[in-house]
């Protein structure tokens, strides 16, 4: 199941970008391997909003595009497909029959920023960072090169495949 939630009063989401979100979370979750019951919340947000949450959350100061929060640890460098299956988790990880992966905040004034900035649409942006945001709760990173280049290749791939191209 995903949620979403548009905590962002003043910015109309057309429904074709919710249904863009929707279906690039579904699509990464299922080329990661996950075919079992999923939970995944997304909260649309503008970047003050998502500023508070990175100050409260991280020590970080400024707005962020995207910020992914896991409800599965992950060893350095190994993804879920690597560590897990549905039967590894505890009653605490689920939420009726779904487990729960985590949770995704985005800021649709940073998506209208970057889209403009690198020159394609406000949807391929969205997808970019959703994508990018699901493999966070995925155990994917980018704190070191290797992992980074891994994580990298991984989003274009799922976006090729998704038929979002850059533009």
């Amino acid at each position: 199941m995903i949620y979403i939630e548009n905590n962002y009063e003043n910015f109309e989401i057309q429904e074709e970008i919710l249904h863009t979100i929707e279906r690039a979370i579904e699509f990464a979750l299922k080329e990661e391997e996950i075919d079992f019951d999923y939970e995944v919340s997304v909260t649309l947000v503008n970047n003050e909003e998502i500023r508070n949450i990175n100050k409260d959350n991280r020590g970080i100061d400024k707005a962020t595009d995207v910020l992914s929060f896991p409800c599965i640890e992950y060893e350095e460098g190994k993804v879920f497909k690597e560590l897990y299956d549905i039967n590894s988790f505890d009653d605490s990880y689920f939420d009726g029959d779904a487990l729960v992966l985590g949770d995704i905040v985005l800021s649709l004034d940073k998506c209208k920023e970057q889209s403009e900035e690198y020159g394609h649409s406000f949807k391929r942006e969205s997808a970019y960072l959703v994508i990018h945001s699901v493999l966070h709760l995925l155990g994917y990173d980018h704190m070191n090169e290797d992992d980074k280049r891994k994580m990298r290749k991984r989003e274009e791939e799922l976006l090729e495949e998704l038929n979002i191209p850059r533009e």
